[in-house]
This record gives C-alpha cells, sequence and structure tokens, in this order.
C-alpha cells in the first residue's frame, strides 16, 4: 500500500472519492441562484432539515436567580425555556449607564476540551478558581471577554452549552465534588472530569443518534431561543443584535447568524475552513459529534453555511498558526465568503482576517472584533 499522509491511513481515497467536488449543490454561486431570499430558503430549509431537531417553540419565561452590582453594570443569574424539555441556565450582564433600549451581543463560549464550567469561561467572577483565570490567559489574553463587550455598553448573554458548566454529564456514582464544585477543588480533579466528559462525547453522541436527533441541533436551537428570550426583554433593541464567540463560540455563532435573520453581525473566531480541505489530517480535533450534521457537506460547505447570514455583517477571524486547520482550507472559504457577499452585492458587509497567532481570540482580535460590532450595532 503507498503512504497516503492521512490520519485515516489507507481508507483516505475512497473517503475523499466520495466527498463534494466543485461547487456545492447548494451553494449560493452555483448559476441557478440568483435571489438571495429564494436561495436562502432552500439552503437552510436543508440545514434545518438535516439537524434532525424541531422543538416546539415556548415562551422564555426567565426566573431571576440573583443580581449583583458590579459597579458599571449589573450581572443577573437566569434561567430560561429553550425548549419545552429544557431550561438554560444563563448569565446577562447590563450596562448601567447606557441608553435605553440596548444592542445585545450573544457571547458564545468554547469547546477547549473543557466541560466544568462553561460560561465561567467569559464571565469573571471574583475569587474564581485559578484554572478559570489560567485558560482566560490561555484563550482570550487573561481578559473576560463578556465584560468586555458589557463596558462597551452591549447588554451582553452567556449561556451554558449543553454538557458543559451546570449542563454537564453527572453519573450516578460521581463524587461529590464533581457534583458540587466546590471551590477548593484541585486542578487534578477538574482535569480528571474534563477527561472523563471528553471520553464519553462518543457515548452521548452516539446516544443522541440512537435517538433520532442530532447534538449540533440542540446547540443551535439553544441559541435560537436565546436570541428569542432578549427580545422579550424591554432593554433590549431588538433591531440590534450581535453575537461573537471563539472556536466552537465561532462555529455556533457561524449558525445562528445563518439560521436567524434577527441576527445582524456576527463575529466567527477561529472556526472558519472549506471542509474538502479538511479530511486529510485536520478531522480529528475540528469534528466530533458535538458538530457533526450528517449529509452537509453534500450540499453546503462550510463557508456556504456561514453564507447564509448575508444581508447580516460578518467579521472572520483565524490563525495562520492554528492547527486545527489546513491553511489550503482557510483561504478557500475567505475566497468563497468574499465571492458569496460580492454576488450579494454587499461586500463590504463582510471582513475576513489572518492573523499571525494559533488558535486563540488575543487582543488584537478583541480589537477588531469590537471595532466590527460597533460598526454595524
Amino acid at each position: 500500500m503507498k503512504p497516503t499522509g492521512s490520519d485515516v491511513g489507507s481508507l483516505f481515497p475512497f473517503i475523499q472519492q466520495q466527498a463534494a467536488r466543485g461547487e456545492f449543490q447548494l451553494s449560493y454561486l452555483r448559476d441557478t441562484f440568483d435571489d438571495l431570499r429564494t436561495w436562502k430558503r432552500k439552503a437552510r430549509g436543508k440545514l434545518l432539515e438535516l439537524l434532525h431537531y424541531t422543538p416546539a417553540r415556548v415562551a422564555p419565561n426567565p426566573e431571576v436567580l440573583e443580581i449583583v452590582d458590579c459597579g458599571d453594570y449589573l450581572r443577573e443569574k437566569i434561567t430560561f425555556q429553550t425548549t419545552p424539555d429544557l431550561r438554560v441556565p444563563a448569565y446577562v450582564l447590563v450596562p448601567r449607564n447606557a441608553r435605553r433600549p440596548l444592542p445585545a451581543v450573544i457571547n458564545l463560549h468554547d469547546h477547549g476540551g473543557f466541560y466544568f464550567w462553561g460560561k465561567e469561561k467569559l464571565v469573571a467572577l471574583p475569587d474564581e478558581h485559578p484554572v478559570l483565570t489560567a485558560l482566560r490567559q490561555r484563550y482570550y489574553a487573561g481578559r473576560s471577554t463578556a465584560i468586555e463587550l458589557v463596558r462597551q455598553g452591549y447588554l451582553t448573554i452567556v449561556i451554558d452549552m449543553f454538557y458543559w458548566g451546570e449542563r454537564r454529564m453527572v453519573l450516578d456514582d460521581d463524587p461529590e465534588d464533581w457534583r458540587t464544585r466546590p471551590r477548593d477543588i484541585s486542578p487534578e480533579r477538574i482535569a480528571a472530569f474534563n477527561q472523563r466528559a471528553s471520553e464519553y462525547e462518543a457515548l452521548v453522541g452516539r446516544t443522541i443518534y440512537a435517538a433520532g436527533f442530532t447534538w449540533p441541533g440542540v446547540l443551535f436551537w439553544d441559541d435560537l431561543r436565546t436570541v428569542d428570550y432578549l427580545i422579550s426583554r424591554p432593554d433590549v433593541d431588538r433591531r440590534r443584535i450581535g453575537c461573537v464567540g471563539l472556536s466552537v463560540g465561532g462555529l455556533r455563532a457561524c449558525h445562528l447568524a445563518a439560521l436567524d435573520s434577527r441576527i445582524r453581525v456576527a463575529v466567527v473566531v477561529g472556526w472558519m475552513t472549506s471542509f474538502p480541505a479538511q479530511l486529510k489530517r485536520h478531522i480529528r480535533n475540528t469534528i466530533g459529534h458535538t458538530k457533526v450534521v450528517p449529509g452537509l457537506y453534500r450540499y453546503l460547505d462550510y463557508p456556504d453555511v456561514a453564507a447564509l447570514a448575508m444581508p447580516a455583517a460578518m467579521l472572520v477571524i483565524n490563525g495562520s498558526r492554528d492547527a486545527l486547520f489546513d491553511p489550503d482550507g482557510v483561504k478557500a472559504s475567505f475566497e468563497k465568503l468574499q465571492r458569496c457577499y460580492q454576488k450579494a452585492g454587499i461586500p463590504e458587509k463582510l471582513r475576513t482576517r489572518l492573523y499571525d497567532a494559533p488558535h486563540e481570540f488575543n487582543v488584537a482580535m478583541q480589537a477588531d472584533a469590537w471595532d466590527w460590532l460597533r460598526r454595524w450595532l
């Protein structure tokens, strides 16, 4: 057998032969699509169909558990309903002195192989665990992005993603410290929980598929219902809602803008590529059960999904040293997105940036993101 240089060895040639070639079936760049609304209706409908998850719409029915005065902003801890079966915990940060109604930003947390906390990755709390502080230093230049946003005048919300934080998986015989997350829990115990959660992802994903739905369906619908919650608040301007996220937070920001026309601006950080270029060596840490939409890449490449956000403004940021993505795939995705926005007649509403950086949301990237949000919100 000839070496393939692929993570899947001798199976790669067959797998590669099955992948989409040329322009994807439902890409906006196909000559058959000359009307943006018609294309969006068809392509968005296919994406929603492939999620295999259409929970009934419910009223958010929020419950405020706590309000903390943080000086220039208030921190609300709430729960709200996203489906008949799910109630989601969140932090809502509300600026004190900004003019009402407020623009709002949905800040979407990452995967990172770190499950013990979710929303706390983006919302720094007093006397937080040093492990959280270290994580934020590694990926966010030590900054709490949600607090950065609220201090710029945005009402900002961060929810726990399904399987993270307060929604993490707890088994029947789990020890007390994994159940209650005491402040003095050791870094080693947190790492052990994260390792266990990582190992169980495949089982949880297979169990979800066996039940007939998809994990991304749950993630994306929770994010869509977060918009429903925001517009139920009298202090939010429903015409000025944006989203921003790193890594899987970027994936969620991309899909939220793609699926919900109420999103006016999206910032997608560390999650943009063309997937045919990923197949050889870049699937291992980019596509897991949390992200697989079965059959999607027969119809739409990932930049085609992002283009569903049009006419929303979109900033896409990647790092040139981000080992998760094939460099040619990143370049191809940027070029395709630019062609889509050009075809739609709104090239000024897209910006793609490649930083000399690893997989992170650093200070320069954040400055770029905040400028983009100010411009469009």
